[in-house]
């Protein structure tokens, strides 16, 4: 027996006639709205629980996907097991939409809807996945070359709130990769610029500016309600400060580094899990002292934008808990190349920072 398909419009007519309207998508998807009257059952489920929802076969039953092609398949699976007044609805919600008719009210409202839907329809994130991204806070340590691309990422992905901190202001020659930053704006401090940069791309993101320099006096209050760190700063010193800041407090610092056409990332995350995962200091113990930075070195323009985003991602998989974290692998990036290589970091017993034999 064929399915019926059948328009939006007359769809809604038969709802309001009393036939039951089922939208077979996802729960995140349906997060983003439904039609008025339509209950949600994921389409498998529906097959699986037919029988006991709806023992009627001959009854009227409808179904609605996004574009029409998931409920016409479920439709046809259902018309195999005997239903015989079947219907499914031509173009799904979004034509449904697109004719105005009218939805049910939405989980949340149309700007978190609309500027996320394409996040919130992926499984591992979720419309739960988006409110916590929603209601975290990440410290971003520095607001140059790193941290420009991963604050930009992480505003639009929508962190609610980002606290920035960097002592810095814009030079010219900062231009050329630390994207936040404008030529109208050199000589102003980077967190300032930063902020005007972010609440432009999400408004929804609140920008914490602290025009300051992280050292041992002040770490922990700038980093203790943070769910994630993010290093983006130049020097050994600050990160050797970060690192144990972190340690103390358990928070994962998401390593970043940068110089001539090489990049590195890693997930540092010792403070959490103590000898299990390593920290900054299993890799590098003491601080170098004839290490040259990019103002010395020179860096590839670009090469901050890809290991800036891939610290962005890494905060994000953190923050939602999917996917398998950098800790205890550091990701080398080659540019000229074009190659990436993993390492293995173990965790050092003897490590000055989170051994057991610390100072």
């Amino acid at each position: 027996m064929s399915v019926e398909r059948i328009a939006p419009a007359e769809a809604l007519r038969r709802v309001r006639g009393g036939v039951v309207l089922v939208d077979v998508r996802s729960p995140d998807e349906r997060a983003l709205g439904m039609a008025e009257g339509a209950q949600g059952i994921v389409a498998a489920e529906l097959l699986e629980t037919a029988a006991e929802r709806f023992p009627d076969t001959s009854a009227a039953l409808m179904l609605i996907c996004q574009r029409g092609t998931r409920s016409l398949a479920a439709a046809d699976a259902l018309s195999a097991r005997g239903y015989r007044n079947i219907a499914s609805v031509e173009g799904g919600t979004e034509s449904w939409q697109a004719e105005g008719l009218p939805m049910q009210a939405k989980a949340e409202d149309d700007d978190f809807l609309d500027r996320y839907s394409r996040q919130i329809r992926l499984p591992q994130v979720g419309l739960d996945g988006q409110r916590k991204l929603q209601a975290a806070t990440i410290a971003v340590v520095g607001a140059g070359g790193l941290g420009s691309p991963a604050a930009y990422y992480l505003a639009a992905a929508g962190i609610g709130r980002l606290r920035i901190v960097d002592d810095d202001v814009v030079d010219r020659s900062n231009l050329q990769r630390q994207i936040l930053h404008t030529n109208d704006r050199i000589g102003e401090a980077k967190v300032i610029s930063a902020r005007q940069t972010l609440s432009a791309l999400n408004p929804r993101t609140t920008i914490e500016a602290i025009d300051l320099r992280i050292d041992e006096s002040n770490v922990d209050a700038l980093i203790a309600d943070a769910d994630v760190v993010i290093d983006g700063a130049d020097n050994f010193p600050v990160r050797h400060v970060l690192n144990a800041a972190c340690l103390r407090l358990g928070k994962p610092l998401v390593y970043g580094a940068v110089q001539r056409f090489e990049g590195q990332v890693s997930v540092f995350d010792g403070g959490r899990h103590r000898g299990v995962a390593p920290c900054y200091r299993c890799l590098f113990p003491e601080a170098p002292t004839d290490a040259p930075n990019c103002a010395e070195a020179g860096v590839l323009g670009v090469l901050p934008g890809v290991v800036g985003m891939l610290q962005a991602t890494e905060a994000i998989k953190l923050i939602l808990g999917i996917g398998e974290s950098l800790s205890g692998r550091l990701l080398t990036f080659d540019a000229l190349s074009m190659r990436f290589r993993e390492t293995r970091i173990p965790v050092d017993p003897e490590c000055p920072a989170c051994g057991a034999h610390r100072r």
